[in-house]
């Protein structure tokens, strides 16, 4: 199954919450959705079901047109952020209630439920009804319902949002194998950059109901092609600089001079943006090229084992990632480096010039 989308428009009221939306979707492929809350994921993949029709444009599978097919007569699996199941039923019942719907036959049911209850690891559990499991396990219930209808699309809205971290990491590693075994086209959405990065495939990044970019993963999150994709698919969203180029030099704030080398080498002279993670700014040198940058701390923020530190440099806030717990005495003057090959170049209009050339210090 091939999925296309052709000039999508979704309005509701005096609101639009999908805007000429474009998009290839190959058979067996892995697609990440990513964006922020109200992007419109969840109106995407309302539409892709068929729980909901465009405004305007076209919904084609295998190039036929399925715009106004209702979501009974297609091929199709969702699962939401919430676990919906059917409390009555126990956990083998409710696995098996699309089954039935259907009038497969008892035996292949049998088959397929057990088969689906095993990969998500809870064959122990089918004769429980769902308010005797935990959180996870519902979801989980959830998940395989809509794996066992060997569906050729397979929607995910945020489906480990509800869950807490332990169970998510879990969940997620476990969810990255069972794609990997199915040849269905899935679809997941999230507003985490970093899980987007483990479950790879291929990533559509979306803003205002705009797709901004999508393609391959790793190499969007590598070259983001704007500086909205490149905030959207960063966690904390990336810092930038001004800077003025003048001659074979870069100008960034009070007293920060950046060498045009590499990467950056022939930057016209003019105004640009320039853009860095969080993880590529330190506490201490890393090499010998890097650039030392003078800030103002304004708040350490502890999160988990990683503190975020906000920093103000010349009127520009920052954020620098640093591995372990640490507090910083808020007003300290600090000096925070960065390796110029980490730096993404993008002009007045927020679009990339000058992209980092991966290798072993900016692999990530």
């Amino acid at each position: 199954m091939a999925l296309s989308l052709e000039k999508i428009d979704k309005i509701v009221g005096r609101e639009t919450h999908l805007k000429a939306i474009d998009l290839e979707l190959a058979p067996g492929s892995r697609n990440i959705i990513l964006g922020r809350t109200l992007a419109g994921k969840t109106s995407l993949l309302r539409i892709m079901a068929g729980l909901d029709r465009p405004t305007r444009g076209r919904v084609l599978v295998n190039g036929q047109d399925v715009t106004g097919t209702s979501v009974r007569k297609r091929n199709v699996a969702m699962v939401y952020q919430q676990f919906i199941n059917y409390p009555s039923l126990n956990v083998y019942k409710n696995i098996a209630s699309p089954l039935r719907l259907a009038g497969m036959d008892k035996k292949e049911i049998d088959r397929r439920v057990r088969d689906t209850a095993a990969m998500l690891r809870i064959d122990d559990l089918l004769d429980r009804l769902p308010a005797e499991l935990s959180g996870g396990q519902q979801q989980r219930i959830a998940i395989a319902r809509s794996l066992v209808k060997n569906t050729d699309l397979l929607l995910l809205d945020e489906p480990l949002v509800n869950l807490d971290y332990k169970l998510r990491e879990e969940l997620r590693e476990e969810l990255q194998d069972i794609f990997k075994q199915r040849e269905a086209i899935v679809v997941y959405t999230t507003t985490e950059p970093a899980e987007a990065l483990l479950l790879g495939g291929n990533i559509v990044v979306m803003d205002e109901g705009r797709i901004l970019q999508n393609g391959a993963t790793a190499e969007v999150y590598h070259c983001p092609s704007t500086l909205r994709v490149a905030e959207v698919f960063s966690d904390p969203p990336i810092n930038y600089i001004s800077a003025r180029v003048q001659g074979n030099v870069a100008e960034a704030g009070r007293d920060v001079r950046v060498p045009l080398t590499g990467h950056m080498q022939g930057l016209s002279e003019g105004s640009y943006q320039f853009g860095v993670r969080a993880h590529h700014l330190f506490l201490s040198k890393t090499g010998n090229q890097d650039i030392e940058i003078r800030a103002a701390v304004e708040l350490s923020e502890i999160n988990g084992s990683e503190t975020f530190i906000h920093v103000r440099h010349a009127g520009t806030p920052l954020v620098v990632q640093e591995t372990g717990i640490h507090s910083r005495k808020i007003g300290k003057e600090i000096a925070i480096y960065v390796d110029p090959t980490n730096l993404f170049v993008y002009d007045d209009a927020g679009k990339l010039v000058a992209c980092p050339v991966r290798s072993p210090s900016n692999r990530q």
